[in-house]
């Protein structure tokens, strides 16, 4: 009955093994130094990063209209992103303030990133949001708590940089995230975290969720189809 029971688990473990070797990744591409944030998508900063693309609805349907293009690179300080999005119909906060954090953020116009660094709790990670108008909020998620949008009083010290292209419907937005913030293991290439990104695109009456993987639940919180982001020095050509 033990050897069974070995056996099983060791089919259980490599099982878990083949299905975590399957996760979408990210590759973050090292930079030498660091730089001023740029909503240039052709700039030579961003051209060494290969890009990754929200196209699918929070169920997993591709919604090719609002398909975004999301590029990161990586220093030994600093974690960037930067979104081009286009879009239809922005929602945005009349209101706007660049000077400090807005709660609830996410109820206009903005595109997300979450990412983890801790693979044995993966209801712990923080999350990132930028604006169109340049607003921006940080959390430190744990979903174990009954209010895990509470954790938007942490400061992780991210900067943003947004811009609105009336004439294209694409809206930029840039960040420069400290890895301090989201990992304590040293920068290196090799590096692993979990990540997912997402978006949030029009009013509340025919608002457009876009993700790079699908929750398949109306909440983004759903750190199970979480994808990996790797950091590289440089990217591997495409097999």
């Amino acid at each position: 009955m033990n050897g069974f029971v070995n056996i099983a688990c060791l089919l259980v473990l490599a099982s878990s093994m083949a299905a975590g070797s399957d996760l979408a990744v990210i590759e973050s591409v090292h930079a030498s130094q660091d730089a001023a944030l740029d909503l240039d998508p052709t700039s030579a900063f961003w051209r060494a990063a290969r890009p990754v693309y929200m196209e699918k609805n929070s169920f997993g349907k591709i919604v090719p209209r609002y398909r975004t293009e999301v590029r990161t690179r990586w220093t030994s300080n600093n974690l960037y992103f930067l979104f081009t999005c286009p879009y239809a119909e922005l929602h945005l906060n009349p209101s706007p303030n660049t000077q400090k954090e807005t709660n609830e953020l996410w109820n206009w116009d903005v595109a997300e990133v979450f990412v983890g660094s801790d693979f044995t709790n993966i209801k712990r990670y923080k999350e990132f949001e930028i604006s169109p108008q340049g607003e921006w909020v940080d959390l430190d998620i744990d979903l174990n708590k009954p209010h895990h949008e509470d954790g938007w009083t942490w400061n992780s010290g991210f900067e943003v940089k947004a811009r609105i292209d009336e004439a294209t419907h694409t809206w930029y937005g840039a960040m420069r995230v400290p890895l301090a913030a989201i990992d304590a293991h040293s920068p290196v290439a090799g590096n692993t975290m979990r990540i997912n990104l997402f978006r949030s695109q029009g009013p509340p009456s025919h608002q457009q969720a876009v993700t790079w993987q699908a929750p398949m639940k109306d909440s983004f919180h759903v750190p199970e189809r979480f994808g990996l982001l790797r950091l590289v020095e440089t990217v591997a050509e495409k097999k």
